[in-house]
């Protein structure tokens, strides 16, 4: 994995599929001034000094609650996974889920 492709939000930006058709370098390269506009968690993450947001102690910050919350945008907690393990270590990469994608639970008979 390129350490300069993680994203401070816990995804990579190595396989982002935005990345070639907007000329995106990354949000390590962008330093949270990316081509869809300012990105509040890479902002505050850059501003610390973090290369990602699990170098912070105040992990998982409201911020970071809301990208991860997100009706869109966010996961099922892959993303907080992946920071606590690169905290650790562990370079390891869980693709994130949106909402959208998620299979709900099937409903059992009672």
């Amino acid at each position: 994995m390129d350490l300069d492709q993680i994203a401070m939000c816990g995804d990579y930006c190595g396989e982002c599929t935005y990345r070639d058709p907007f000329d995106c370098p990354g949000c390590q390269a962008a330093r949270g001034d990316m081509f869809h506009g300012a990105c509040a968690v890479a902002k505050c993450c850059a501003s610390r000094g973090y290369r990602h947001c699990g170098q912070c102690p105040e992990l998982p910050c409201a911020t970071l609650q809301a990208a991860f919350d997100h009706p869109e945008h966010g996961d099922g907690g892959e993303r907080l996974r992946n920071l606590r393990a690169w905290a650790a270590g562990d370079m390891s990469y869980i693709k994130p889920v949106p909402p959208a994608a998620r299979v709900a639970p099937a409903a059992t008979a009672p």
